[in-house]
């Protein structure tokens, strides 16, 4: 009876050692060849390096895109807070569509220039724009105005009495004189 035992033992350790890819424990264990994988376990092989001719594409591979595609966001500016407590946004493509929000009002569209386009992206891409503090710093205005500057994942909220000129460069580059704050 316990030479059964035993060999149920011995069974289920093999068949657990092999679904595992090891070794069993039962019987004589046989070392390991040197610089190689032990007895029983199997080793993928190395993936295939095959490099295409210089000068020619893989037609099958896309490179990521540096440049934006034209319905991609460029810049969005959200405006909350005044007397009327109005939360109002604008958003600018790339290609210099934009459409601005305000109330319930229908959304109006528009289109900027490629100069005026080319003079947003420079405001936004200004190091002096990178150092605008993410957070207000000063107190609120009562009443006023907050805005909020969505440029690259990068979220910049303002007050009305913190607009650092970095900051009023992009509002002057927007489409309509800025940021919209009517109701």
């Amino acid at each position: 009876m316990v030479r059964g035992v035993r060999g149920t033992w011995c069974g289920t350790l093999l068949l657990a050692a092999v679904l595992v890819g090891g070794a069993s424990a039962c019987g004589p264990e046989v070392p390991p060849a040197p610089g190689g994988p032990a007895p029983g376990v199997s080793v993928p092989p190395e993936p295939p390096t095959a490099s295409a001719p210089s000068g020619a594409a893989d037609p099958t591979a896309t490179a990521p895109s540096q440049e934006p595609q034209p319905g991609e966001v460029l810049v969005e500016v959200v405006v909350n807070g005044g007397l009327a407590g109005v939360r109002n946004q604008l958003v600018v493509h790339y290609d210099g569509s934009w459409t601005s929000r305000s109330g319930t009002k229908p959304p109006r569209t528009g289109q900027q220039t490629p100069a005026e386009v080319a003079e947003l992206r420079a405001a936004l891409e200004d190091p002096a724009f990178a150092r605008v503090p993410e957070r207000p710093t000063g107190s609120p205005i009562a009443d006023g105005f907050q805005y909020f500057v969505t440029y690259r994942h990068r979220l910049v909220v303002a007050g009305d009495g913190e607009r650092p000129p970095a900051l009023q460069r992009v509002f002057a580059a927007l489409p309509e004189g800025g940021p919209p704050t009517s109701p």
